[in-house]
């Protein structure tokens, strides 16, 4: 007789954990000031516990969070690389020559909105939001910075156009992975964005406009920006030569070589153009490398701008992909998010709640799972059988998902999205969120498609019957 207790997992369960997670977070944030590493860590340990009161195996739930950990390691392995070529380039003087330029060229009233575009071609040319952002998204910081923009809004500029390139870029590996989800093809899958993507992304523009012309008649600090100059230029041998290094990374990544090689190529040569252009020996490269670049300009502003980067300079946030993942495949092993997905479901009665229910899920595994090709894979398999029965083209399903889960991942903090923006840019998730527009506008324009039917197509009558006939073989 097998007495052993079958795992059994409901909504109260789950929001237990939930609650606990938030409750933990918001005390650690508002009250302590501290890291959310503990309190992720903790909720993982309550999770856990829940999970083995209710059935399931310590040992499956390990192997679980193993499994999670395994998804983020390719995540991890570029933020390590990154963290080398930011140390490296700051080192070899291309990040300072691509700010000295910046000021020089960009004014506060056409910034922000160049700003985004510069992001956005670069990010559709690369397919990568996490390259565009620690390439020129940390050189238009520190340009933002010297010319006096708020730097929330700056990185919320930043990470507006890299996931409007990210999301519309078949180079893309969440642009690959939506349609694989849903069942859709690539490019009438990257069509059928244009619908909410564009428009998105024009009101964005327009919102940052708006913003510029608030600094557009503001005199600017002329003589800080010339100190800037002076302090950059006595520091630095600036060239336009020193603008090749992420010329190279950028053809690297468009012709199709995977991400790490790409970048640790950028590393290689960005040392080799500090070691000809900069004098730097091999161990200044390496040590800065690791350590990231310790700047002594005599002015602090720039100071605090070039200290940064490195290896060791990417810990912090892989601890705390770590510490979410744990919770994540904890919650992911235990049937959490699938009750989460399950409770959502039943409020789909139409398209519109429909779109919705694919939305929060999405974002609900955003914000509980901490990655973004979760908050894309599950609620993929979980709506891809509702959206076929009523006769919805699989596009829509892969949009949606994108529209949601690619997009709302860098509002996390905890996220892997999230924790690799705030480390690559220097701003909190939570103070660029508000300027994140079109991460905040996209999802809305989805919902609205839904509700109205705009753009929401329709299988064809062979697709459907096709569908059926394939439904009642199984």
């Amino acid at each position: 007789m097998n007495n052993s207790k079958q795992p059994s997992m409901n909504m109260t369960k789950t929001g237990l954990v939930l609650i606990f997670l938030i409750v933990s977070l918001t005390y650690t944030i508002r009250v302590l000031d501290g890291y959310i590493h503990v309190p992720l860590l903790l909720s993982a340990a309550f999770a856990g516990l829940i999970a083995v009161m209710s059935g399931y195996k310590w040992e499956e739930l390990e192997a679980g969070i193993v499994r999670t950990i395994s998804m983020a390691m390719p995540a991890i392995l570029v933020m390590l690389c990154i963290g080398m070529i930011v140390g490296v380039w700051i080192t070899a003087g291309v990040v300072p020559s691509l700010i000295y330029y910046g000021l020089q060229i960009l004014s506060p009233g056409i910034f922000l909105v160049a700003t985004c575009l510069i992001c956005a071609v670069i990010s559709l040319a690369t397919g990568s939001s996490w390259t565009t952002a620690a390439t020129v998204g940390i050189a238009l910081i520190g340009v933002g910075q010297g010319l006096g923009m708020p730097l929330p809004m700056v990185a919320g500029a930043i990470i507006s156009g890299a996931y409007f390139g990210d999301k519309m870029s078949p180079l893309s590996d969440t642009t690959n992975l939506a349609p694989a989800m849903a069942g859709a093809n690539l490019f009438d899958h990257i069509r059928h964005m244009i619908f909410t993507t564009g428009p998105s992304l024009l009101i964005a523009l327009v919102l940052y406009g708006l913003l510029g012309m608030r600094y557009a008649g503001k005199a600017l600090d002329t003589a800080g920006i010339n100190e800037m100059l002076t302090a950059l230029q006595g520091s630095f041998n600036i060239s336009l030569w020193m603008l090749l290094p992420p010329v190279i990374v950028i053809a690297i990544v468009v012709m199709k070589v995977p991400a790490v090689p790409g970048l640790f190529g950028g590393v290689l040569v960005g040392g080799l153009f500090g070691i000809v252009f900069q004098g730097n020996s091999v161990g200044d490269l390496f040590m800065n490398a690791y350590t990231g670049y310790s700047a002594s300009t005599g002015v602090e502003f720039v100071d605090s701008l070039l200290s940064r980067g490195g290896i060791e300079g990417m810990y912090y946030t892989i601890g705390l992909i770590l510490c979410a993942m744990c919770f994540g495949g904890i919650m992911d092993n235990a049937d959490m998010l699938k009750t989460i997905a399950g409770g959502i479901m039943k409020f789909a009665k139409s398209t519109g709640s429909l779109v919705v229910a694919t939305i929060c899920t999405a974002i609900a595994t955003n914000a509980v799972a901490g990655d973004q090709y979760l908050a894309i894979v599950l609620p993929g398999r979980m709506f891809k059988e509702l959206y076929d029965e009523r006769g919805l083209a699989p596009k829509n399903l892969s949009r949606i998902l994108e529209d949601s889960g690619t997009l709302t991942s860098p509002l996390i903090p905890w996220n892997t999205c999230g924790a690799y923006m705030h480390a690559s840019l220097g701003v909190h998730p939570f103070a660029y969120a508000p300027y994140a527009f079109l991460n905040l506008i996209n999802p809305l324009v989805s919902i609205f498609y839904g509700f109205t039917g705009i753009t929401m197509t329709k299988m064809t009558d062979e697709e459907f019957a096709a569908y059926q006939a394939g439904k009642e073989t199984v």
